[in-house]
């Protein structure tokens, strides 16, 4: 073969690779135009190319999510941001939310939950289609009444450690609320999901407690970090380190406690069935016995679900908790509505779940506390099918997330949206669409456990009420918001108890 022959080959197979790099290109080109055209009518804040909006979001949590409230106030009834090439779309209307929440296509949680894997694996928070439907029927089952009277007697016995512990806050200036309800719910959830008892309220050392906080703390920061998001950066980071550290302690922890309940289940196999039965009473035991010796779940599976529980569980259960303290700490009034219904409906019987449904200022006040301090302010869905909100056709590849923390301020169903004002849901209060009010989000992933969480909540309450008089120390317009998976503020919850006469 002569050389002008190969070089006339070569040039052909040059100019067809060419070709079809050029083709792949505009491709992309005429993909990506497509996909900024369909977000053309969605307002944003001023951009930078290629970066986008992240150099403005390169702060502290506090000033992100003060940013993200100021451009919901200016931008209309939606806005996107870019983080990059990302499109983040915010959603903070009842008529906008109702199209993806109420749906069952987009149940995707963002790309931002993959954070979450090392520790919570493809447990219900995580995992996404058939998987997710699956394992959400699979679980439903295990927070049926009957377990929830069981885990009442653990809320109570928890509760009074708590307010052991509290007593040593009695009359001094101040302390921070916060840790003391992440302890007292992680012995509660523990204790539910494990059926074992850490001590966290009174055993600050525990190895696993301080792992399960390290893991919460780190996972949250990371989702506002924009350089945090690189696995490859992270892991060189000290974050990442004691992200590592953490999770092996916790893995190993639940992994010994797995293999010892499957030991004592398998030994109780050929017992009474009904003795087994009664004594079965932990989230793991339920879990061990739907599993079927590995064939629905594996003991990965069944560590996933495990850990999501905890997870998921203490920390926005504790939230809650700091939160709604701190509104009866502003407002003492309702301190004494809650008691005054509590003792004419009780008479001196012991607490139970009839006696915590009755109760419709407990109940008012907390939703009230839910509504002004949302527990998950941002609630996020990645968009894989497309989907038509408030006239805009949002394409596949967007990040779309509700904002809690405008919505449930929205003037039309709630006036004056700032004010504490726990009558709007009493029996009789006004009546108001069903997504403009979503404390554990709606449709069908919405909080699979709101029920028991609502119990914690409703049982610490109560105890510390009926110990101590509680007062806030900030008022409103001292509070320094930051949004995470759950809503902080920045310098804690500072509260002054005194002993109830």
């Amino acid at each position: 073969m002569s050389l002008s022959m190969i070089a006339t080959g070569g040039s052909w197979l040059t100019l067809m690779l060419s070709m079809c790099l050029m083709l792949m290109v505009l491709l992309l080109v005429v993909r990506r135009g497509k996909f900024l055209y369909a977000l053309r009518k969605v307002p944003y804040p001023p951009a930078l190319p290629i970066i986008g909006n992240a150099y403005q979001l390169c702060c502290s949590p506090e000033e992100a999510f003060k940013k993200m409230l100021k451009w919901g106030k200016e931008l209309g009834d939606m806005y996107l941001v870019w983080v990059g090439m990302r499109p983040f779309i915010f959603l903070y209307k009842a008529e906008a939310i109702q199209p993806l929440l109420s749906s069952s296509v987009h149940i995707d949680k963002s790309l931002e939950y993959g954070y979450l894997r090392p520790w919570l694996g493809s447990g219900l928070v995580t995992s996404t289609g058939e998987k997710w439907h699956f394992r959400r029927k699979l679980l439903t089952p295990t927070f049926h009444s009957g377990l929830l009277e069981v885990y009442l007697k653990t809320a109570i016995r928890e509760a009074q450690i708590l307010i052991s512990c509290l007593s040593q806050e009695v009359d001094k200036p101040e302390f921070d609320i916060v840790p003391y309800a992440k302890r007292a719910t992680l012995d509660i959830i523990c204790d539910s999901s494990m059926g074992c008892n850490i001590n966290a309220q009174k055993n600050f050392e525990n190895e696993y407690v301080l792992a399960v906080n390290t893991l919460a703390s780190i996972s949250q920061r990371r989702f506002l970090n924009v350089w945090m998001a690189f696995d490859p950066i992270f892991k060189l980071t000290n974050w990442g380190k004691e992200y590592d550290r953490a999770l092996r302690v916790t893995h190993g922890f639940i992994n010994k406690i797995i293999a010892e309940r499957k030991a004592e289940w398998k030994a109780k196999k050929n017992e009474n069935c009904h003795e087994r039965s009664h004594k079965r009473q932990a989230l793991l035991d339920l879990l061990l016995e739907l599993s079927k010796d590995g064939e629905v779940l594996s003991d990965v599976d069944i560590r996933d679900e495990v850990n999501t529980f905890m997870f998921a569980g203490h920390d926005t259960t504790a939230t809650s908790i700091s939160w709604f303290l701190y509104a009866l700490g502003r407002h003492p009034q309702y301190q004494e509505k809650i008691l005054e219904e509590y003792y004419e409906v009780a008479k001196a019987e012991k607490l139970s779940l009839d006696i915590l449904s009755k109760l419709t200022w407990l109940e008012a006040c907390i939703k009230e506390s839910w509504r002004i301090y949302p527990v998950a302010p941002l609630i996020a869905r990645q968009i894989y099918h497309p989907i038509t909100i408030l006239g805009h056709e949002i394409p596949v590849g967007s990040t779309v997330l509700v904002n809690s923390f405008l919505l449930h301020r929205d003037t039309r169903y709630f006036p004056e949206p700032d004010t504490y004002r726990p009558e709007r849901f009493l029996p009789n209060g006004p009546k108001y669409p069903s997504y403009a009010f979503i404390p554990f989000s709606a449709g069908s992933r919405n909080c699979i456990g709101w029920k028991y969480a609502t119990m914690i909540v409703k049982v610490l309450i109560l105890h510390i009420l009926q110990n101590f008089q509680v007062k806030s120390l900030d008022t409103e317009d001292q509070l320094r918001f930051t949004s995470e998976l759950v809503l902080h503020n920045a310098n804690g919850l500072r509260l002054k108890i005194t002993p109830r006469k």
